[in-house]
């Protein structure tokens, strides 16, 4: 198995690319923390990996807020002991222009995709320096390398997780810590359903009017073919590669 005894811990890990990275995480050998801000999103999925037979726990935390972040990461070191993969998942997905953005939309979408990224990756960090090896995965998203209208703030915030792990890469290199950033294109997930809900589209119109005329792979992504490019990423498979973006998106950036 690729992860054998490795001991990982996933955010937004209660749906989405999330869940499926924490079940293939599990399937390939790994101990799983799932952190999730829902606590019975955590808990579910926790037990169908435990279910599986593999081992999880799930905890309830917000990234946003660095005390829960805190209690996740004591939590998980109580269970395990040590921590091999952080994959920072967890995001925020509000959606506004420059001329209706408040400063309480740019702080929302800031404390979770980019202060939460940010102390989640502190927090691990303090334990991979100890050990001597890590691994992190930043899940940012192709509207970090190609802006898409009406989505200002998630555009700004997830171009910040972009050139963030490239300088954690260069900051952690000398303590044998790899960084790397997974940007997914449109993935077929609970999160993108509440963003097409939002903006009031629906699938068939999305997939349409803005999926259809650029990805060369005409349909939505799947989480599970996302949490395939971040279990490679996590792996020894990728022990050269750091500071890189990989994408994920269907051809839709080419």
């Amino acid at each position: 198995m690729r992860l054998d005894k490795k001991v990982a811990l996933i955010t937004g890990a209660g749906s989405g690319i999330g869940r499926a990275t924490a079940l293939r995480f599990a399937r390939e050998g790994a101990l799983v923390t799932v952190g999730d801000r829902d606590a019975s999103r955590a808990a579910a999925v926790a037990a169908e990996i435990n279910a599986e037979g593999g081992e999880a726990i799930g905890v309830a935390a917000d990234i946003a807020d660095e005390k829960q972040v805190g209690d996740m990461f004591a939590r998980a070191l109580e269970r395990w002991q040590r921590l091999d993969i952080l994959v920072n998942n967890a995001a925020t997905f509000r959606h506004r222009r420059v001329e209706d953005c408040t400063r309480a939309d740019w702080e929302h979408c800031w404390s979770v995709n980019v202060h939460g990224t940010a102390t989640c990756s502190q927090r691990a960090v303090a334990q991979m320096r100890l050990q001597g090896s890590g691994a992190i995965v930043n899940v940012a998203s192709i509207n970090g390398l190609v802006a898409m209208p009406n989505w200002m703030t998630y555009n700004a915030t997830k171009a910040a997780v972009v050139e963030m792990s490239k300088s954690m890469a260069m900051d952690l290199a000398g303590y044998h810590i790899r960084v790397n950033c997974v940007c997914p294109g449109f993935t077929d997930t609970p999160a993108l359903q509440d963003a097409m809900d939002e903006i009031k589209l629906t699938r068939e119109e999305t997939l349409r009017a803005v999926v259809d005329p650029r990805c060369l792979i005409k349909r939505f992504g799947k989480p599970e073919e996302i949490a395939a490019a971040i279990l490679f990423l996590g792996s020894e498979e990728a022990s050269y590669i750091t500071g890189a973006t990989l994408i994920v998106d269907g051809g839709f950036t080419a």
